[in-house]
């Protein structure tokens, strides 16, 4: 069985179960992790993951944990304090497949991604597949996400920020895990990436 299709399988588990949106009991969770042990990722940072890397790092953050969302108009209905530093995350490849890219843009925005594609020399851009989400990244749809570059151990997802958060002092992004959202700086975010090895690109979006 391929990788995608073992990915597929996954994807139809988490959609029929009912533990869907929820914490995942050990049992379900090593079902959903299976593929991606056996594609060669020892370890996957998931909600937990996240917050005690920051708190190893001694990055200042601020938490949220809250219903599960899946849209940016879900998400401003939480009605965070801080909503105007939330970012739209978007996974996108090139048209052959071989490039990936995540695009952070602020979230009343819309991205051009035919704009997007000549500024980068990419050609077309559309919409990953979740098949090729859960496979480079280790999540679902709504749960995309800065951090989850730390999921790819080979540094092959290409990290676009709009250069707009250069002027804000915190970004909200999900820590892996659609039900919460923490605030953090962005230098400390874009500190994160860098160090982990992806590449980090500043456009205006």
């Amino acid at each position: 069985m391929t990788v995608n299709a073992v990915c597929r399988e996954c994807k139809q588990f988490v959609n029929n179960s009912p533990f869907f949106g929820k914490r995942l009991p050990f049992y379900a969770g090593n079902r959903i992790m299976k593929p991606l042990r056996e594609k060669g990722v020892t370890h996957m940072y998931q909600k937990e993951d996240v917050r005690k890397f920051l708190d190893e790092k001694q990055i200042s953050y601020e938490w949220f944990d809250h219903k599960a969302v899946f849209t940016i108009d879900e998400m401003l209905e939480i009605g965070l304090e801080k909503e105007e530093d939330i970012a739209k995350n978007l996974f996108l490849r090139d048209n052959k497949g071989k490039r990936h890219f995540l695009v952070v843009i602020r979230e009343n925005k819309q991205a051009d991604l035919k704009s997007l594609g000549e500024k980068i020399g990419a050609g077309r851009l559309s919409f990953a597949s979740e098949e090729r989400l859960m496979k480079y990244l280790g999540l679902t749809k709504g749960s995309v996400t800065p951090f989850v570059i730390l999921n790819d151990t080979d540094c092959a997802v290409e990290v676009i920020f709009d250069e707009d958060f250069r002027n804000l002092d915190a970004i909200g992004v999900h820590p892996n895990d659609n039900t919460a959202s923490v605030f953090l700086a962005f230098s400390d975010l874009v500190q994160i990436i860098e160090e982990h090895g992806n590449s980090v690109t500043f456009l205006s979006l």
